[in-house]
């Protein structure tokens, strides 16, 4: 298949996997072989949700035929349609409502070259369908995935293996060139969310990805500016990263410095907030408002379709071994020296330099921190978190913390090799 849904063992039984040429040749339709990738990306240019709680069908329309893999997942229960890249060109809003056996439906990029949708159901249900239909006669090729109750039992009885985030590439344009025997430091960029998951919503519609993306990109102009440092991101456009992917990213290249990038906001019902924070890794969050931020962003995996519980033993180790006694504390020194330089330009929560258990954190041999921007929700917050001018100068200041971060720890090496 051109998009494979990699897959590890799952206590909870069997995904279905559908292979959508042999769903075709099952149903009578006829199957064609796929015409070689184009550079352009597929386009979904039209989708429908029809039916009721008997059976419920989704259509996409694309502009040529793709192959996908569907399978499901419990708790929530969700339906899963991986599919090469595809530019979603829908209506307003799709997805947005409620039709028969599916709650809602969202979908966008995870990674480079893989798109996803992911349905939200009602409960149980059954994937009866699968298949794409070739152009013909003036329409459009069709994606049809056509959806059936059952009961919890024989769901969880059809769930063999978990669909995974295939391992992240790295292109280009997203690490600072001169880096084969590159002596600088790399500062890992960690702009939050993207892709399906957009995270946070701002009081005017705003997302939260596209905010910490622009962010993102600011700072590592500020970090390569100044020479002293190679950068890389692991994500450079609006793309879907797992959480462990971005750790695994950032200890794979043996990275000086990880810094992750997002934006809070918080229900009128709780009250307002505001000014940045910045945490650092703790199994012990510091305050009920740290441990429901770390709880919210470690679930963002499931928006994509996938559980962490589901990763493989060498992965879940990373996830759960504490952070090596000198990393935490470089951390901490970091987050210190960050609040310090960023005070002039950004307004600062009440307790600025916090600690939970953010997964993106806990990678035991890169210091790490979480830098929440600001509230969303808050509009002098919101102000500054859409203005570039302050983004920049905000990034300036934080580039300049990081400067002093390495310096300290050059000076501190040298003094310890006397």
């Amino acid at each position: 298949m051109t998009l494979r849904a990699l897959a590890v063992a799952c206590a909870l039984g069997v995904v279905l996997l559908v292979q959508p040429a042999a769903l075709a040749a099952e149903h009578g339709y006829a199957v064609r072989t796929l015409a070689p990738p184009t550079e352009s990306a597929p386009v979904a240019t039209d989708v429908r949700l029809g039916g009721d709680d008997k059976q419920t069908r989704l259509v996409l329309d694309f502009n040529r035929k793709i192959d996908i893999a569907a399978f499901t997942l419990a708790d929530p229960y969700r339906v899963v349609v991986d599919l090469p890249q595809v530019a979603f060109q829908l209506p307003a809003h799709a997805g947005e409502h409620s039709r028969g056996l599916v709650k809602a439906f969202r979908y966008g990029l995870i990674m480079q070259g893989g798109s996803r949708i992911v349905l939200d159901t009602k409960g149980p249900v059954r994937v009866e369908k699968a298949f794409v239909l070739a152009a013909v006669d003036g329409q459009p090729a069709r994606l049809v995935l056509d959806l059936t109750p059952t009961d919890r039992d024989s769901f969880l009885h059809n769930i063999e293996v978990n669909a995974r985030p295939r391992h992240l590439a790295t292109r280009k344009s997203d690490v600072s060139r001169h880096t084969d025997n590159d002596p600088r430091p790399l500062v890992v960029i960690d702009p939050g969310h993207g892709g399906i998951d957009s995270g946070t919503k701002g009081l005017d519609g705003q997302d939260e990805k596209d905010i910490v993306l622009a962010f993102g990109l600011k700072l590592r102009q500020a970090l390569e500016r100044s020479g002293k440092f190679r950068v890389a991101m692991t994500r450079s456009d609006d793309t879907f990263i797992p959480l462990t992917g971005r750790v695994q990213f950032a200890r794979e290249r043996k990275a000086g410095l990880f810094i992750s990038i997002h934006a809070d906001s918080v229900p009128r019902s709780e009250g307002r907030a505001e000014g940045a924070s910045v945490y650092t890794l703790s199994e012990h969050a510091s305050d009920t408002e740290a441990a429901k931020l770390a709880e919210k962003e470690n679930k963002s995996d499931v928006i994509a379709g996938v559980d962490l519980s589901s990763e493989p033993n060498d992965v879940a180790s990373i996830l759960i071994d504490l952070a090596q006694r000198e990393t935490k504390t470089f951390s901490v020194q970091f987050a210190r020296a960050l609040v310090t330089d960023i005070k002039p330009t950004a307004p600062l929560h009440l307790r600025p330099v916090k600690s939970a258990g953010f997964i993106v954190l806990k990678a035991p041999d890169v210091p790490s921190v979480l830098v929440e921007l600001g509230y969303m929700s808050t509009r002098r917050d919101l102000k500054n978190l859409t203005s570039p001018a302050w983004q920049a100068s905000t990034a300036q200041a934080m580039a300049q913390a990081v400067d002093d971060f390495f310096a300290r720890r050059l000076v501190g090496a040298s003094m310890g090799a006397r």
